[in-house]
């Protein structure tokens, strides 16, 4: 019996332990040494390996009774979708498109399943290791953790940059140690990334949900109640380091339609403390010092990013047209390759050409403006090229690989996604609010963040929409609400905003 309970308790601590070791590796998006994997796939998560051995051991929990499968709402249309896909694949065979380069559509076929499994294998541990607030907490913590080993490892690059402290050459050996590749020609950070954009990405759809939730909420993983904050600002600095028109856009944009929806309180708040220090007379100096440093802070940012011209250019364009103005800022073949995509959907409305077939058709339907002024496009139709096109857009693909119905079926296991985060902002306790806010922060940032990539495989669009469905479930299945009591609420809407300007003075 003491062995049997000592078995299971070593087990769950395993499973905890690579639970952690998933989150804290994260940053790491291009790890070199994964086997049977070419030089030309470039989503490789470090965190792939601890969950592909924490899967295993839940299972092995499961069959021992120590633990129960997950029912989380959102499992049941992302498992729709699952067999809208098979379908999509399935019928793709009929259509049996010509090879592209030596790429045949069983192969793609099969490439395209391999993401989508590590996909959903990074969901499913996160939606079974996350079930109580002790839980949520370890989580984020770990979370946490590895972004600031990223945060160290951008200040590396930044000195090897802006300094002469470091070497650029020896910092890139350091980075090709465990990254497919080297350090960016035009000094952008990018982290443990695979560029930059990628780390912008990151920070904006996993790390900035649940710093932002912890700013409006002032709930903290840890007694050092300043971390979150800090990390914060860090956030926002590599954000801007990282130059990425993308992810700084996602970042705003997240943060704003976030703010509007549940951060109107606060923003009261914070309007009525700043016009009692005028009334009452006093303390008007730190009013003043506050919006000084916020328009300093706004305007040091803006002349950080105008060094770079593709940043400028969104703004002093030249451009006649909508495709010179995409040209002129260095998306012409992103923009070509999701016409081309979405002239692959036309072939098949319905059901789409087949899971990762959209490739086959995109040279087929390319804009003609396309063909002649975009360089990489004329490269990509060079004889001797060997790469395969992508959409670049996750929702294109999705018309063009599985039709109307794996796309709206998709798009029904990011609405459940979202209820979830509105069932939670209506939680009495402080940390179900924090958890809501996170939720819906994330699903704006995931929803924008789909817009610029199209792989399934990156541990980016599962992680906090699991943490979320997990903590969902699991705290409804055990009848409970989340653990801490709220205080009562206040008579008025009034006596809120008032309390809330108090507690700021």
């Amino acid at each position: 019996m003491r062995d049997s309970i000592f078995s299971a308790n070593a087990v769950a601590k395993i499973t905890r332990f690579l639970w952690g070791a998933a989150l804290f590796t994260l940053p790491i998006t291009s790890f070199r040494y994964f086997p049977f994997l070419g030089d030309s796939t470039y989503v490789r998560p470090l965190s792939l390996y601890p969950i592909a051995l924490l899967l295993p051991l839940l299972f092995f929990q499961l069959a021992q009774g120590k633990t129960s499968v997950p029912r989380a709402g959102a499992l049941s249309p992302l498992f729709g979708f699952v067999l809208i896909v098979l379908t999509a694949t399935s019928l793709g065979f009929l259509l049996d498109p010509l090879p592209l380069r030596g790429q045949e559509y069983f192969g793609r076929a099969i490439r395209a399943w391999a993401t989508l499994v590590i996909g959903l294998s990074f969901f499913v541990a996160a939606v079974w290791m996350n079930r109580d607030e002790e839980d949520l907490r370890f989580s984020i913590k770990w979370l946490l953790a590895g972004f600031i080993v990223d945060i160290l490892w951008s200040g590396v690059q930044a000195l090897a940059f802006y300094t002469p402290l470091l070497k650029k050459v020896t910092v890139t050996h350091w980075q090709r140690a465990f990254s497919m590749r080297e350090l960016v020609k035009t000094n952008r950070v990018s982290g443990m990334a695979y560029e930059p954009a990628w780390l912008a990405g990151q920070i904006a759809t996993v790390y900035l949900p649940w710093l932002f939730a912890s700013l409006l909420t002032r709930w903290r993983v840890t007694r050092f109640r300043w971390l979150e904050i800090i990390l914060l600002g860090f956030a926002v600095l590599l954000l801007l380091a990282t130059f990425s028109r993308g992810g700084l856009l996602t970042a705003m944009g997240a943060s704003v339609l976030t703010f509007l929806l549940v951060g109107r309180a606060e923003l009261r708040a914070g309007w009525s403390w700043f016009v009692s220090g005028f009334h009452r007379g006093n303390n008007w100096l730190l009013r003043v010092g506050v919006i000084a440093l916020i328009v300093g802070a706004l305007a040091g940012a803006g002349l950080f990013l105008s060094q770079k011209g593709y940043i400028t250019r969104l703004f002093n364009t030249q451009a006649e047209s909508f495709e010179d103005f995409v040209i002129e800022n260095s998306a012409g073949a992103r923009v070509a390759y999701t016409f081309g995509a979405l002239g692959a959907y036309e072939e098949s409305p319905i059901t789409g050409v087949g899971f990762g077939a959209s490739g086959f058709y995109i040279y087929d339907h390319l804009p003609d403006w396309a063909l002649t002024t975009v360089p990489e496009i004329a490269r990509q139709l060079s004889p001797d090229n060997r790469l395969y096109p992508n959409p670049k857009n996750l929702y294109v693909r999705l018309l063009a690989e599985t039709g109307l119905i794996g796309f709206f079926v998709f798009v029904a296991f990011l609405f459940s996604v979202l209820g979830d985060a509105l069932a939670a902002l209506q939680s009495k306790a402080t940390f179900g609010r924090y958890l809501g806010i996170a939720g819906i922060f994330s699903w704006f940032a995931i929803a924008l963040y789909n817009i610029t990539q199209d792989s399934f495989a990156t541990p980016n669009l599962w992680i906090n929409f699991g943490i979320l469905a997990g903590m969902t479930v699991f705290t409804l299945e055990s009848d409970k609400t989340f653990n801490t009591p709220a205080p009562a609420p206040p008579r008025s809407h009034r006596d809120a905003t008032q309390t809330a300007a108090e507690q700021l003075e």
